[in-house]
């Protein structure tokens, strides 16, 4: 069994998994702070790629991708901080990027190297279910759960696919739009409005909802019905807003506990 399987099968929910920046704020912070969220309740991780042009990132990680080219983070620092997290942890990661940088680096050496390194699965925005066949397969080779989208504008239709084609889990996109934190009551709204397709369609794969949780209440509510929600741009903020205090990672942590409990 998976990393992610055997998370979803304990029967805990919801389940809380965190997005981090591969290299953010610093080149070598992210695997010391990735163990420091899971002790304050994370628990999967998200480690976002950087890239240049990130299509389905809003100003907040677009920042935070900014910051950590700027350090110097590249596709071999984000395999070492995957080595660096997996040898002291068995929490699952799961890698989320674009795919431009992964046929730079070599289609096949990045999923066989991603799954040496103790990568769980792959989320990639930018390859839609009608041209993801090749990565589906390189997943399947290397062991690695390919995990795809849906959003409020998905058809049912294109729902059920993408639930046939998704492994590990499928991600919800709470709202039509980039990340970022937004008002609550608006979230809300966007995402009450199409849960109900979503528990109808989605029946293979447990369903975690991101974009725009900022809070213990967002969470609670928005995720209710489906497996559990990821928090990213709030969490990135809290660590920009934290950041470089000598307490910084201490903040980020009690942000973290703030918002699962």
């Amino acid at each position: 069994m998976s990393r992610l399987a055997a998370l979803f099968a304990t029967g805990e929910r919801p389940i809380m998994s965190l997005f981090l920046t591969a290299g953010y704020p610093t080149l070598d912070s992210t695997v010391g702070l990735a163990l420091r969220l899971q002790q304050a309740g994370a628990d999967l991780l998200e480690i976002g790629m950087p890239f240049s042009d990130p299509l389905a990132d809003g100003p907040t990680i677009q920042q935070a991708s900014d910051v950590a080219i700027a350090n110097g983070v590249t596709i071999p620092h984000i395999l070492d901080m995957v080595r660096g997290i997996r040898a002291q942890s068995g929490i699952p990661l799961v890698l989320m990027g674009y795919i431009n940088p992964i046929l730079n680096y070599g289609f096949d050496r990045f999923f066989r190297e991603a799954a040496e390194a103790g990568a769980d699965g792959i989320i990639l925005p930018d390859v839609p279910p009608e041209e993801g066949h090749a990565v589906r397969q390189a997943c399947a080779a290397a062991g690695l759960d390919f995990i795809l989208l849906v959003a409020p504008n998905t058809s049912d239709e294109r729902m059920r696919r993408i639930d046939s084609e998704s492994t590990g889990f499928v991600y919800c996109v709470s709202v039509t739009g980039v990340t970022g934190a937004r008002d609550g009551a608006t979230l809300r709204q966007s995402v009450d409005a199409f849960k109900d397709r979503v528990r109808a369609n989605i029946t293979k794969n447990p369903v975690l909802v991101g974009f725009g949780i900022r809070s213990h209440e967002d969470a609670i509510q928005v995720s209710r019905g489906l497996d559990g929600y990821i928090v990213g741009s709030a969490l990135i903020e809290s660590i920009r807003g934290a950041h470089p205090s000598p307490d910084w990672q201490d903040r980020v942590a009690a942000f973290v506990r703030s918002v699962k409990s």
